[in-house]
Formats: C-alpha cells, structure tokens, sequence
C-alpha cells in the first residue's frame, strides 16, 4: 500500500493564487481551486528509459503493437541533445530543451551540469507539467512512480501527492496501479528503466536488451488493461515515450538512433496512425498541457502534437490557439504561471543524482 506524502500544499495554493491569471476548461473561465471529485480528463504517462526504435520493431512486444494499432504514433520522434537520461527527461516533463531547463548532463561520475535556466518559478526551478497541474488545479491528484532513483530529483519534490521509487520494474508497475484504482489521479506518470540498464550492461539491440524490452511490454500490457477496465477509459489518456536509444552499451553522442525515440498517444479524441507532423521530447509535456487545457510559461518551447486529435476535438477547444493549417505547430495558451528571469549564469555543478550515482 502506498501513502501520500503531504508536501507543502498550502503554500501552493497560495502560489497558485498570485500565479495563475487565467485557467481555461472546455473554453470556459473557471476558479483555479478544484472541487472535490476530479471530473476532467486522466493522463498516464509510460516512460520507458532507452527504448530505441529498433527495439520496437524487434523486440516481442505484443503491447507496444497493440498500442500503436489504437494509437497516434510516430518512431521518427526526437530527443534532445545531449541523448541522455537527465536532459530527456526534464525536456519530457518541462517543455523544453537543456537550453532552457539548463541540465546538460547525466550525473556522471556524481555529478550533474547545470546552467541557470531562463526562466524559474518561486523555488529557482524550471517550471515541470507537474507544477503547472498543481498551480492551476491545486486539488488535482498528481502521482509519480519510477523505477530509476534519480528521476525525482527532475522535479518539485513538494508537488506530486506520491512521488515514489520502488526497486523493481514490476513493483513500479504494480505500485502505479495500486495507487490508480484507488484514487484515479489526474496525472500519472510510471518510469521504467530495466531496457536502459540492460542496455549498459549487455548492449542495444542484443538478445538481453530485446528481452529486456519484452519484460516492459508485459508491464505496458498491465497499464492498458487497468484503463480498459476501468469505468473512466472514456476520459482517460495513455501517452507512451522514451528519453534516447542507444548504440553498443552506450548513449548520450550524436548518431541517430540514439536521438530517435518512439512516441504515442491513445485516448479519446485521438485519430490511431502515424503522426506525419514532428514530434519532439518536449511536446510531451505541452501535450499534456494541451489535454488539461492548461496555460503554459513562456520559457516553454513545447508544441502540443494536435496532428494526433480529431479536429473536431480541436476546434472545441475556443479557449485555445491552434494553427489547424498546420497541426502540430502552435503552442498552448499563454502563460501558465508567474516565473522570474534567469539571472546571471553560475558555473557551478549542481549534483542531482546524490554522491556516487552516475547514470550513462
């Protein structure tokens, strides 16, 4: 059983207070404060850490496929550079690219690079998904489950309701769902890291690494049923992605399969198929954003992937700018929360990850 920590909420609704100018829902003005019983839409987000395209294609993976056939998908999607864990990631969850979140490295050898970003909300941090739900809809359920240690250190640690590591990728999987069908959260995020570390120790594309990506399929599978069973699959999205490939036990250099990932959507109001617009790491979060109908800070570079919604779904949304000319192409509403100009860059090394952890 997994329990809730309890954060500092009182200071965020109060945050929330000063911050949030306009929220939108269906076109429709509302209060930031939520009443009880979240009615909008669910998102889950699969993250699994160094699935590479190849993977997808080879590996025995009946749930990706699966997913692909009711999904909008594309395995042209780009990462970011450097093509490692950290910089993804935080790319995934911001909106943004190590430009403008300012992590540039992995925590190797201990220690992660780290600029001052371009823009910070109230505790120096470039603003997450996760923040922008929270600072607008404070009484949203947010849960975050990951398998990697240092994925929690990407984002405000006070924000998420669970924000929970938990060995294994099967214990991360059953956690996730333990935790949504007792409490449906508006957003929920799973990371799976099993295909990076079999990446690192036995090699992309090996017989290990393909198994390896069998092994997070079958967990896909778990997270699909959970929503297909449920009363709310109706309302409720499954955003899948990766953060890099790689290339013989290695990523983070400049080859192409290990800055092409896949990435998919299912839900309601998705068209299945292959999204022919591009599609970055950073649309993920703005995406999201786009689902929730949420403002977003102008420091964010995010594009939500519209190509992959009927366009009936898009032109409801009055509340919203779209460029329907060009899908894809058009960020959301404008801004989401109060954030403060980056001031003087600082050569300093900050160590995310915690005295000894490397992750390559």
């Amino acid at each position: 059983m997994v329990s809730k920590p309890k954060g500092d909420q009182m200071r965020r609704i109060a945050l929330a207070a000063v911050c949030c100018s306009v929220v939108w829902w269906s076109g429709q003005s509302r209060a930031s404060a939520q009443p009880a019983g979240w009615t909008g839409p669910l998102v889950v987000v699969i993250g699994i850490d160094g699935l590479s395209i190849d993977g997808v294609e080879r590996a025995k993976d009946p749930q990706l496929h699966r997913m692909m056939e009711q999904s909008a998908w594309t395995l042209q999607a780009r990462g970011v550079m450097p093509t490692l864990s950290s910089p993804n990631w935080e790319s995934a969850i911001t909106g943004a690219g190590p430009e403008q979140h300012g992590i540039t490295s992995n925590g190797i050898l201990g220690k992660m690079s780290k600029f001052e970003p371009v823009c910070k909300d109230a505790e120096g941090h470039f603003p997450t998904i996760f923040e922008i739900l929270r600072t607008q809809h404070p009484t949203a359920d947010i849960a975050v489950f990951h398998e990697w240690p240092g994925f929690a250190d990407l984002l405000e640690k006070s924000v998420p309701n669970v924000l929970q590591h938990g060995g294994s990728h099967e214990k991360i999987t059953a956690g996730a769902m333990e935790y949504w069908k007792a409490h449906h959260p508006a957003l929920l995020f799973v990371h799976l890291d099993i295909v990076d570390h079999t990446g690192h120790d036995s090699g992309w594309g090996t017989a290990a690494y393909l198994k390896a990506v069998a092994e997070a399929d079958k967990d896909v599978g778990e997270l699909l049923d959970m929503v297909k069973q449920d009363p709310n699959a109706g309302r409720t999205y499954v955003l899948l992605t990766s953060d890099h490939g790689g290339k013989n036990r290695n990523h983070g250099g400049n080859s192409i399969v290990e800055i092409t990932i896949p990435w998919m959507i299912a839900g309601p109001d998705i068209v299945p198929g292959q999204i022919q617009s591009p599609v970055y790491i950073y649309d993920t979060a703005a995406t999201i954003a786009w689902i929730f109908s949420l403002n977003t800070p102008d420091c964010w570079i995010g594009r939500p992937a519209i190509a992959a919604f009927r366009s009936s779904a898009i032109s409801a949304r009055n509340g919203l700018r779209t460029n329907t000319s060009s899908p894809g192409c058009e960020p959301a509403q404008r801004p989401a929360i109060a954030v403060a100009p980056a001031s003087a860059p600082s050569s300093a090394a900050t160590n995310l990850l915690g005295p000894g952890h490397s992750k390559e």
